[in-house]
């Protein structure tokens, strides 16, 4: 892809590189009521109206984990009923990841152009169209376009939901509300694997409408984004809005000022251009950025999640069933207390004990198929290689899954979050596919050694978070570049 001239996505120009972009958040510049105003804050329809536009927002994410806990509780049915090879069902499985990887690169120019709510319409759009064709497919070409399609919606929904969620909150539950992706999204791929092991493929594929249906159904009823009103010079419904999530009680002036000040300055920036990512004032924070989604992908959670169902029958044919149904209820009770401390432990000390337990499962998982391979305590090794991806999934669920995705929130500044962020995304689902396409093969040479390669990726985690990711709890923009750039 040949590096040209980018639009400034901050003003809604045109660009020759119109895949590289992403919205703006500015969810540091919050509200009146969050620093001056406490009586505000309690006005009761502030809350119920943030509230409802998270749930609404969320169910794009749970539709996220829908498209992808599909195909491993149907691999076995869909192969037999359409005679499908192993090459064709592992193009099925991995075309959803470049769908994906298209749909959030260009979910920043689809989000300026016709704002956060209409972003997710066409995106829920795509994944309806993509379900009925995997619902009718009689063959391979068919079912790809679906899955291809139902990827390109996910890849918005991965970058315009928690971007939509961060513009509409208040800072102090910023994190919390934003943690509830990563949660929805584990929530629709756990619902999917158990509802799928006891229905047909075609009935599992309707169900993906549900959430869709909900979402379309429910912004009829939230308001857009007030930033993104703003930017685009619609102050009359920016003002109605703003109202609407603040409650009618709020006193709304120094917040609408302060948004429309900030648009001002925004306006006022020049250009953002990929080289400018380079620069000795970003290149930190676009480092941090895409080293975090880099170590979320390369620790192995795609390879160890495709497959799970494989791990656990390769120790044991008991283990299997055992294994898989304790991995998919485990992930959302972990991610709920993700959630809660989030906001309370910070995001630093979350990720890294995070890491810590990631390296610690993948060790032990490693560990069991070595003394497999070597026919030592063999009697230990089913228990190794269960327990090991169970702690390995509930470390990860607790802060790697959600954490990278708020920081990547909030560390960039204004001028370059289009084109950063939507790198950021970019590498994440990049990342997604590489770890899903190589664990057969790395299986192959090596079942201890593969688990040990992951292992080592978390250890580089915690490091590199020790190093070089500063704390964002709590602060703002400002606060946070002055972090960055210490």
């Amino acid at each position: 892809m040949a590096i040209g001239q980018v639009k400034d996505v901050e003003r809604g120009e045109i660009n020759d590189l119109g895949d590289l972009e992403a919205p703006l958040i500015e969810e540091e510049n919050v509200v009146g009521y969050e620093k001056n105003d406490e009586g505000a804050a309690a006005d009761s329809g502030s809350i119920w109206m943030v509230l409802l536009c998270t749930f609404v927002a969320v169910c794009g994410s749970f539709e996220i984990g829908s498209c992808v806990g599909y195909s491993a509780p149907t691999q076995s049915a869909l192969m037999e009923d359409l005679n499908l090879s192993v090459a064709e069902f592992s193009v099925f499985g991995s075309i959803l990841t470049i769908g994906a990887m298209i749909g959030a690169v260009t979910s920043g120019r689809i989000a300026d152009l016709i704002g956060r709510k209409g972003a997710m319409r066409m995106a829920a759009c795509f994944c309806i169209a993509g379900w009925f064709a995997v619902y009718f497919s009689k063959g391979a070409l068919s079912l790809d376009v679906g899955r291809f399609s139902t990827g390109y919606g996910i890849g918005v929904f991965s970058f315009v939901v928690p971007i939509f969620i961060a513009e509409i909150a208040p800072k102090n539950l910023r994190g919390g509300l934003t943690t509830l992706n990563q949660l929805l999204i584990v929530t629709g791929a756990s619902t999917a694997f158990l509802i799928g092991s006891v229905i047909s493929w075609r009935a599992l594929a309707l169900t993906g409408l549900i959430p869709c249906v909900l979402l379309l159904i429910g912004l009829f009823f939230v308001p857009e984004s007030p930033r993104w009103l703003a930017k685009v010079g619609h102050y009359e419904e920016f003002h109605i809005a703003l109202r609407k999530l603040r409650g009618e009680n709020a006193d709304i002036t120094k917040e609408a000022a302060e948004i429309q000040e900030y648009i001002e300055t925004l306006e006022s920036l020049p250009k953002a251009k990929i080289l400018d990512l380079f620069q000795q004032k970003y290149i930190r924070s676009v480092i941090i950025g895409v080293g975090l989604m880099v170590f979320q992908q390369f620790g192995g959670i795609n390879g160890i999640g495709f497959y799970a169902s494989e791990i656990f029958a390769s120790v044991g044919p008991s283990s299997g069933k055992i294994g898989t149904i304790a991995y998919a209820c485990i992930q959302v009770p972990i991610t709920v207390v993700g959630a809660m401390l989030m906001d309370r432990s910070g995001r630093r000390p979350l990720i890294m004990v995070s890491a810590a337990g990631t390296f610690l499962g993948c060790f032990m998982a490693g560990t069991s198929f070595y003394l497999k391979a070597h026919d030592l305590l063999l009697g230990w090794v089913p228990v190794l290689a269960i327990g090991g991806v169970l702690f390995y999934i509930a470390s990860f669920s607790i802060g790697m899954g959600a954490v990278p995705w708020v920081i990547m929130s909030e560390i960039f500044p204004i001028n370059v979050k289009g084109v950063a962020g939507s790198l950021v995304v970019l590498v994440c689902w990049l990342g997604a596919w590489i770890v899903s396409f190589t664990f057969n093969f790395l299986v192959n040479w090596s079942s201890s050694g593969t688990f040990y390669v992951y292992s080592a990726f978390s250890l580089l985690t915690i490091l590199f978070v020790a190093k070089l990711v500063p704390e964002t709890k709590g602060k703002t923009l400002e606060e946070i570049e002055a972090c960055i750039n210490s």
